[in-house]
Formats: structure tokens, C-alpha cells, sequence
């Protein structure tokens, strides 16, 4: 059972001020009847409410998929640029929350939930779970190079970063139109497992290298949509909120 002014804010992203008001004002029935107690209860499985002759259906977590484009922040709020937030056009965006980071001129998969647990689960240290990057580089690699990247390298932090994978990029990463639009260069799809600030970058500077252009294109199983173009997003499939959870309860 759920009070019902916290089913209209978890559905309606309605504030407990605004659900309240509404509820005393009469524009609220549950199974027909008109309430006018913001504390009366109902079950959000069962019972009907319908708020301003609007049938409302119970949603206490939503998922996004977003294409994240440059010049966007990854954070829920921020005074001087947009926020990927920011980019959910006529969605609910209370407590929403961006699982992990990319930075400003980093594109590419973005999820953003208000599952405050989910989120921890994903971004927690201890999970490992891979995010494949593709990395736009001013050569290729050489193979010393690549070992490096593989078997951990000193970015001046205190802990050497934690094993790499470097991959070629297949067809899917290579006709990516909206990567790397320009300029003769290689790429290269990095797989990581940590979140530390610039990393990427770091670690190709560590190798003698640097990061020409990035796209995040994967969260451990999870990848972008390559129909979202750069600023789109769609909810996650039930396939795909799954899988993040599965994700989220390795060890």
C-alpha cells in the first residue's frame, strides 16, 4: 500500500507540495471515487487513479538510454551548462541521477535512472563491470604499447589503473558517422573497468599517446543504441533493465 500523494510524485514527478494540493482540490479518484485526503492509501497494483481525468499508471523507477553529445555535463544539475538531465524533454526528472560520469567533450552511452540503488550497484568500485570506450588516436598502438594498457599503467594516481583490454574496432564501431569526423587517425576500442577522472585520456598519455576524440559505446553488456543520435534518448527495454541488474549483482 502507498499513501497516494507519493504514488503522483513517483509517477507524476509531482512534488509532495504539488500532490497534496492536488489531492485536496478534488482532482484525484481512486476506483472512481473522488479522495480528498492526501494520506489515504491504495494499492499501486490494483487499485485505478485517475488525476485531472488523466488515468495514471504507477512508475516508481524509470530507465533512460541517452546519446550523450558534447558540450553536455554529466551531472543531475549545474549553473552555466546543460546537464544530461537536461536533455529528457517532457519526462519526469525528479530524482534522476546519471549512472557514472563522461566528461564535457565525451560522448556516447549515458543511463540515467532515478533507481538510487541500481546506480550505486553500477558505479560501485568493488563490481568491475567493463565500459567499452572508442578511442580516437593520432596512430595506431604498438604492441608494447597495447601491453601496457592491458597490464595496468601509472596515471600519478596512487594505484597503478587495473588491466585493460584494447580491441580493433568491428564494422558497428567503425561506421559510427557521428565519431571522429574528421582528420587522418586510428582507433581503438578500450575496455575498462574503473571510473577515475579522466581516465582514458590518462592512459593513453601514459603510453605516449592521446585521445584525439571519445565515445563511451558500452556498460558491461548493455550497448548504445546506434539509432539515437547524438542528444537522443529512449526508456530501456524490460530486456535491458534487466540485464543492468544482472550486471549489478556480480560479486
Amino acid at each position: 500500500m502507498i499513501r497516494i500523494d507519493k504514488f503522483l510524485c513517483d509517477s507524476l514527478g509531482l512534488s509532495r507540495s504539488e500532490a497534496k494540493k492536488a489531492v485536496s482540490s478534488g482532482k484525484v479518484l481512486i476506483n472512481d471515487v473522488k479522495v480528498l485526503r492526501p494520506e489515504a492509501k491504495l494499492s499501486e497494483d490494483s487499485d485505478r487513479v485517475v488525476f485531472d481525468g488523466v488515468p495514471v499508471v504507477y512508475e516508481r523507477f524509470v530507465y533512460y538510454m541517452l546519446n550523450k553529445p558534447a558540450g553536455v555535463v554529466s551531472a543531475n544539475t549545474d549553473s552555466r551548462d546543460r546537464t544530461c538531465i537536461d536533455l529528457l524533454k517532457d519526462e519526469k526528472k525528479k530524482d534522476l541521477s546519471c549512472v557514472g560520469r563522461l566528461d564535457k567533450d565525451t560522448t556516447g552511452l549515458m543511463i540515467i535512472t532515478n533507481d538510487g540503488a541500481l546506480v550505486h550497484a553500477l558505479t560501485a568500485p568493488s563490481k568491475d563491470i567493463f565500459k567499452d570506450y572508442l578511442v580516437s588516436i593520432p596512430k595506431p598502438l604498438t604492441e608494447e604499447q597495447i601491453d601496457s594498457l592491458e597490464n595496468g599503467v601509472d596515471i600519478n594516481d596512487k594505484m597503478p589503473t587495473k588491466p585493460a583490454f584494447v580491441k580493433i574496432p568491428d564494422d558497428t564501431f567503425a561506421s559510427d558517422r557521428d565519431f571522429d569526423r574528421g582528420g587522418d587517425t586510428a582507433r581503438i576500442v578500450l575496455s575498462i573497468s574503473e571510473g577515475r577522472f579522466h581516465q582514458v585520456k590518462r592512459m593513453l598519455i601514459a603510453v605516449g599517446s592521446k585521445v584525439i576524440d571519445l565515445k563511451r559505446m558500452s556498460i558491461g553488456g548493455l550497448k548504445l543504441d546506434g539509432s539515437l543520435k547524438p542528444g537522443e534518448y529512449r526508456r530501456l527495454t524490460e530486456g535491458e533493465v534487466e540485464l543492468l541488474r544482472s550486471i549489478s549483482r556480480q560479486s
